[in-house]
């Protein structure tokens, strides 16, 4: 069966193991059923997420014009400390920013391939997690806009990674950690104005990724080069399609392209 859409990142439910779904405007496919399936990817175009036009792609999805005009796409995105919807300022569109920015928002310790602090609105726990392919996290800072965890986690910065090793996390090269003890450790690190948002007495999550066999070496696929890949599908991590021979697929790294899948 062949299916033809615009990719956007997969929609994921938290299940032991996390359920996959790759949606495309008129249909959708759960991923976790193609596990140890061949799978062909085309390239056929693009479509640009937020202006839809066949153009190429940029970042995030967007076409160029796209990523520097749409306030979906606004520096503050990548680095929350930039906000500044509490204070009225608008960026792009002061409306939008201030529907996104100024609702409760969560910092995190999440390990993937080592223990990194991350930011994300509370309504995108534990989506966030499951989107970096970390095995466990938990919640250290719960506060009521994006600027304070912005700058939290600028602070907690220079006492633990903010970057996540792609391949460590897709080898499964890990080793727990005692995110607890860590999230003590950071406490005295919070900065003034955000340390009565603390949260005290939480647990660590874990997540468990449906992944038949990791790969050794991951070499990441661009589709942009090769045009078409066929492989068998051994697993799905963070946003990653994993295949036997050890190539890998970024979903999300690959939003805006159109293409087809045959099954």
């Amino acid at each position: 069966m062949i299916y033809k859409g615009v990719l956007t990142k997969m929609q994921t439910e938290f299940l032991d193991p996390i359920q996959y779904y790759l949606v495309f405007e008129n249909d959708f496919i759960h991923m976790n059923q193609l596990i140890n399936k061949t799978i062909s990817i085309k390239l056929v175009g693009h479509q640009c997420l937020s202006c839809g036009l066949d153009r190429p792609i940029f970042r995030q999805g967007f076409c160029r014009s796209c990523f520097f005009e749409q306030p979906t796409a606004g520096d503050w995105i990548m680095r929350p400390e930039l906000s500044t919807a509490h204070l009225g300022r608008e960026d792009r569109d002061l409306e939008y920013e201030k529907k996104i920015q100024l609702q409760p928002h969560i910092v995190y310790l999440a390990n993937s391939s080592n223990v990194k602090v991350g930011v994300t609105r509370k309504s995108q726990i534990p989506t966030r997690w499951i989107d970096q392919g970390a095995h466990e996290a938990i919640e250290i800072v719960e506060v009521p806009n994006r600027y304070l965890a912005g700058i939290t986690e600028v602070a907690l910065k220079d006492y633990v990674s903010d970057k996540t090793n792609w391949r460590n996390m897709l080898k499964n090269d890990l080793k727990d950690e005692d995110l607890v003890s860590w999230r003590e450790r950071l406490k005295t690190h919070i900065p003034e104005e955000a340390k009565a948002y603390f949260i005290e007495n939480n647990q660590e999550t874990n997540l468990v990724f449906p992944v038949e066999q990791y790969p050794t070496k991951p070499r990441s696929l661009n589709l942009s080069k090769v045009q078409q890949y066929q492989g068998v599908l051994k697993g799905l991590k963070g946003q990653y399609l994993i295949f036997e021979d050890d190539t890998v697929f970024n979903i999300r790294a690959n939003e805006g392209l159109v293409v087809e899948l045959d099954l």
